[in-house]
């Protein structure tokens, strides 16, 4: 505050003194006071003004204000911050059970076709789509191709011979004795038909004429079928095909590796 004062009051004595110079003249012996302010021109239009004095400089003399020293650092030990909260882990979603497979049929075979039967029950399968799991095979069947009227062998061709004298007496001709290698080697002839039927017919006939021992019997021999392997074959498909098997009579089914 004092300072201020000071700068004020050194202000105005600098203004006065400058109109004392300029405006209102030398203040010399033989000019007076009245006569300056005459030869003056607007002294009406002369205010004082008020100056602020000018921000103190460390040269003009004015006393520097204190220095304050920085305060002396301070090592604070802060506590560590407390770890975030972990996030919940979200829980494993359970994996969705597979569903049970139905039981498969291992393997199923299916008869013994005749060709012209084999056709229709592959036409009949073919809507059923079951690819690789359907095969079919060739097979030898033992099959009965005719039937036998015969006297069983007694063991040696003299047996043979004495017993076709037999049949001779009898009035019967249409014979012969078999010689092959075959398990009815030295056993009699006496007809070969094509049905069972007819072999009946016949050995009726010949045990009306007296002749003891005939009999009928099946011949034999090796014919090829078709034989069908399904395998993994789901419930479903295997009642479809059980369904079609149905319908040819003969046919069996039979499990298989």
């Amino acid at each position: 505050m004092l300072k201020f004062i000071f700068w004020t009051l050194l202000a105005i004595n600098a203004v006065l003194f400058a109109f004392g110079q300029g405006m209102l003249g030398n203040f010399r012996e033989n000019e007076r006071e009245p006569g300056r302010m005459r030869n003056q021109l607007g002294t009406e239009n002369i205010k004082l003004v008020a100056v602020r004095p000018p921000a103190p400089d460390a040269e003009a003399g004015a006393d520097p204000e204190p220095v304050v020293a920085p305060p002396t650092p301070v090592l604070v030990m802060a506590k560590p911050a407390a770890p975030a909260p972990a996030e919940p882990k979200p829980e494993p979603k359970p994996e969705p059970k597979p569903e049970p497979k139905p039981d498969l049929v291992a393997c199923t075979s299916v008869g013994n076709f005749a060709q012209a039967d084999a056709r229709r029950f592959e036409a009949m399968l073919a809507p059923l789509a079951l690819g690789q799991r359907q095969t079919r095979e060739n097979v030898a069947v033992p099959e009965v191709t005719s039937h036998i009227v015969f006297i069983p062998s007694a063991g040696s061709k003299e047996a043979a011979d004495r017993k076709a004298a037999e049949l001779k007496e009898l009035g019967i001709t249409s014979f012969f004795i078999m010689n092959d290698n075959s398990p009815m080697k030295h056993a009699i002839s006496l007809g070969v038909f094509k049905s069972e039927t007819s072999a009946q017919t016949l050995l009726a006939t010949l045990t009306k004429q007296g002749v003891v021992g005939a009999k009928v019997s099946g011949r034999t021999s090796q014919a090829t079928k078709m034989a069908y392997r399904f395998r993994a074959l789901e419930p479903a498909a295997k009642a479809k095909v059980d369904a079609i098997v149905a319908r040819f009579p003969g046919q069996e089914t039979r499990s298989c590796k």
